[in-house]
Formats: structure tokens, sequence, C-alpha cells
């Protein structure tokens, strides 16, 4: 029999991937769970290959409970939803997505960014109502205003094209500055500190690691000019919640636009609390998600629940990408996305 290659959260998220998987790898025994990892953990145990999207936790346990496991291939980007040094001692290898859907996250940072600078949830909620005036609606241009990237990988250069269209003046912040990638795009590298004091609007784009944990958090926020507006469509533990509630509370933050949450997956998963450990780590949990409902009702916030990736053309990249990884993996062949 060949390979044992399983496919978790196959949700309707991954319908287009149906087709494909079922003529993917023959000879191989292909399984696949609408469930997460940590879910079907008892039933996945003969696992050689696994693809997993962001709500499977591959912690150490349950690296270990998977003995058979040789290659985890993740349907995503950012792969914090993996233990990768448990998986280097286990010797599986990890690939990623590392490229999908520049143009789709930007686009999408785009539509938040606009909702906002033209009150679109504000005037849904008056005409709701039946308020039809203009009180309180009043928008700003984006032209001319200061739009501050904090990482300028692919979706923050791609987010700076369309700042730059906008006839915006675009500054930026990454530890590894391309410089002639900012002369040609018409765009600043700055200090972060600078970047927090000068924006209109600040958007971030840089990966969930120890190093970033909580980048925007209370000190940081102390630093932005009054009014300005808060974009993450990348991780939600960028940002202190407690510290972003008080900012836009205090009129600091005048606007957030948000498609990822800290702790977000209590929110979308529910049932995680049932189980959950009474200790003091589970009920500060607790409070940042009571937190972010607080936030989510305000009428200066927007919140998507993390779709920015989602485009028919950027899953199918997703799922094309995915299968080359595996596919690589099998040959023997040395895939140039390995984490």
């Amino acid at each position: 029999m060949g390979a044992e290659i399983v496919f978790t959260e196959m949700d309707r998220t991954w319908e287009p991937a149906s087709p494909a998987l079922a003529s993917a790898f023959p000879g191989a025994r292909v399984r696949t769970f609408t469930e997460t990892a940590q879910a079907v953990a008892g039933q996945i145990r003969d696992a050689e290959i696994l693809s997993v999207f962001i709500k499977s936790r591959l912690d150490r346990p349950l690296l270990e409970s998977l003995p058979r496991l040789k290659l985890i291939a993740t349907r995503s980007t950012g792969y914090d939803h993996i233990d990768l040094a448990a998986a280097k001692e286990k010797g599986v290898q990890v690939l990623n997505v590392p490229t999908y859907g520049e143009n789709t996250v930007a686009e999408h940072t785009f539509a938040l960014i606009l909702s906002l600078s033209r009150n679109l949830r504000k005037s849904y909620l008056k005409t709701q109502a039946g308020d039809f005036s203009l009180d309180g609606l009043i928008g700003f241009d984006l032209k001319g205003k200061t739009l501050g990237v904090v990482g300028t990988g692919h979706i923050g250069l791609h987010v700076i094209r369309i700042g730059v269209a906008f006839g915006m003046k675009v500054i930026a912040f990454d530890l590894k500055e391309q410089k002639f990638l900012s002369e040609v795009m018409s765009f600043e590298y700055v200090p972060f500190e600078e970047l927090m004091k000068r924006s209109d609007i600040i958007s971030l784009h840089v990966p969930y690691l120890p190093s970033t944990r909580h980048l925007i958090n209370r000190e940081t926020l102390r630093l932005v000019k009054e009014g300005a507006i808060l974009i993450n469509t990348a991780r939600g533990g960028l940002i202190e919640t407690h510290a972003l509630v008080d900012a836009v509370n205090e009129g600091r933050i005048s606007g957030v636009g948000l498609d990822v949450l800290e702790e977000e997956e209590l929110i979308l998963e529910d049932r995680r609390l049932l189980g959950a450990a009474d200790s003091e780590a589970h009920w500060e949990s607790l409070r940042t998600t009571l937190k972010n409902h607080l936030l989510l009702h305000r009428e200066n916030v927007i919140f998507t629940p993390h779709l920015a990736f989602y485009s028919r053309e950027a899953v199918q990249r997703i799922i094309d990408t995915t299968l080359e990884n595996i596919r690589d993996f099998l040959r023997g062949s040395e895939p140039a996305r390995v984490k």
C-alpha cells in the first residue's frame, strides 16, 4: 500500500480541492476530515503525510502520537500552529505555502481601510435603524494620508503598491530593508517608533513569532497620532487586545480593521472552553476573549472572520502549491518551501 496521506480541516472552504485529491496521489491512501488534527488524533495515528490548516495545533504531544509522520504540509503561509522544534526532533519535514495571495490579502486590507475611511459600518447601522441623515458620517480621503506598513514581505509590498496608487505617502518598517525596492516603488523605510508616530493608517504584515507577539502594545500605542487607524490582516497575537480596547476608548485610535483576533480560536471554536484547564493562563484567555467581543460591537471597528486570504483564485493557488509540496516530497525532490 502507498503512503497514508491525511488532510484535516477540509470543510467547505476547500471544496475546490475535492476533485483534485482523488487523483493527485495514485497508489496512496488519501483520507480527509473536516475536523482539526487534534480532534481526530486517534484516527490518524498511521498518517505519514499530514496536511492541516491554521486551527490544527500540532504541538509536541500530538506529534508524538503520530509515530509514522514524515511530512506536515500546512495550507498556510504562517506556521505558528506547528511546534517546529518538536517536528525537527522527530525528523518531520514542514512545508508551507509561502506565496498564494499577496494581492488577495492586500485587496482585503484596503477593503477594511476604505470601510473605515468612509464609515461604511456606521452608515449601515444608521440606515438599518431608519436614520438616513449624514450626521457623524463624514469620511476622509486616502490621497495625501500617510500609510505605515509594518512588514515588507510579499503582502506588505502589494499593500504599498496600492497605497501609492491611491496617492498616499507610504512609510514602512522591516528588519530586512529592501532599499532598491523602496526607491523603485516610492516608499520610505523608517524606524518602527517613527512609523507609529507619523502614520494616519497603520497596517500589519509580519509573521507571528515570539519576537512579534504584542508588537502593538500599551507603550507603542502611546506613540500613535490621535485618530489613527489600525489594520491587522496578519495574526491576532501581534496586538495586545487590552491595550487596543483602551486606545479605542480614549480616542487615540479612531478606527480598527481586523481580520484576525488574539485568541480567536476561543471565539470561533467555543467547544474548547468546555474542557479548558482552570488556570491563570486559561482565565487570561477568557479575559482576552471578552475584550475582543467588546471590540467587535463598536461601530468604528470592522471585523472579518480570518478570510483575507479567501478568494477563489487564492484558494486554488493554496491547493496547487500544497499538492505540489506533497508530490515533491514523495518524489524525493527538495522543495523550495522547507521551514
